[in-house]
């Protein structure tokens, strides 16, 4: 479980620096039709590991439409809504919403899979919350009025919470990893529409030939995208959607990490008190405390 949880800090970590990475990119480029790209490039690279690991192979009828599902509320439905919902909100409302996840991927999994979710849990995921929302108000100038980009921004990640709950219910003896190339190559032929829909200039890939913006991008879309979501789709099956959606609120701290180093920005002594709240309560909201606890009382229990 240990290593488990160390890959995902790492993703989170990835993830976070991903959030320079793609200001940088579309600062160039049209963000869907970047995003496109992106993910069918992370698709792509997906599926040659997996043929170099020799466990690639097509997906039968029933799982393709499974994959397809999960491709349209992962991928399609997340990106498409978060990349609109960006450009019209401001980046706390943003990160608020966003550090709603693990709570709405908790209560999907109450709803859906029957899960027995522990006060103390949601103790965990409270106090996460209250660490994104503490690192995203500080130095923003608060809260702003509710806006149709803080609607979208929601639906992205409500589209997003409910895929974690399909990934979970996947057969076991289907590999999380060819789900994962083949959700994110579907998913980019949609988005790729789309952007030709808004009007997106295909030419303007070509700035990715450029050393640094290609460096960049390669980041992006083949260690963050592609390694990230095969790791954390994984994860989702071994330890379930909740407990690995809590890791999510790193993603905050990582990006403010990212930022300084890579944009310049200024990091705030609110930021590590948000960055407190949010380590508790992944601890708390992953189980980790709760399975220390329940050890040290059985030992307890042992020894008398």
């Amino acid at each position: 479980m240990r290593k488990i949880y160390i890959a995902l800090l790492l993703i989170m970590m990835s993830w976070g620096f991903n959030v320079s990475a793609v200001k940088v990119l579309v600062a160039n480029i049209d963000p869907i039709l970047l995003t496109a790209f992106r993910i069918f490039v992370a698709g792509v690279a997906v599926l040659i590991i997996l043929a170099f690991l020799k466990v690639l192979r097509l997906p039968t009828k029933r799982e393709m439409l499974i994959i397809m599902l999960i491709a349209f509320f992962n991928v399609v439905i997340h990106h498409i809504f978060i990349s609109v919902g960006l450009s019209k909100t401001s980046g706390v409302n943003a990160g608020l919403i966003v550090g709603t996840a693990p709570l709405f991927t908790m209560m999907l999994s109450v709803l859906f899979l029957s899960k027995r979710v522990t006060m103390f849990r949601v103790l965990g995921f409270l106090l996460g919350f209250t660490g994104v929302a503490i690192t995203s108000i500080a130095g923003n100038g608060g809260f702003t009025s509710i806006s149709i980009g803080d609607i979208f921004v929601l639906i992205s990640i409500l589209g997003q919470a409910y895929s974690f709950i399909l990934i979970s219910k996947l057969n076991p003896n289907f590999d999380s990893r060819l789900l994962t190339g083949y959700m994110l190559v579907f998913g980019s032929f949609f988005i790729f529409i789309v952007s030709l829909f808004e009007g997106s200039e295909v030419s303007q890939l070509i700035e990715l030939w450029s050393f640094d913006l290609g460096f960049v991008f390669l980041f992006s879309a083949v260690i963050a995208t592609a390694v990230g979501h095969m790791i954390y789709n994984a994860a989702i099956k071994q330890v379930g959607p909740a407990e690995s959606a809590i890791f999510i609120n790193f993603t905050t701290v990582f990006a403010l990490v990212g930022s300084a180093i890579f944009l310049g920005e200024t990091i705030l002594v609110s930021h590590f008190v948000g960055l407190i709240f949010i380590v508790f309560g992944v601890l708390i909201g992953s189980g980790a405390v709760e399975h220390l606890w329940k050890r040290s009382r059985r030992k307890e229990s042992l020894s008398h």
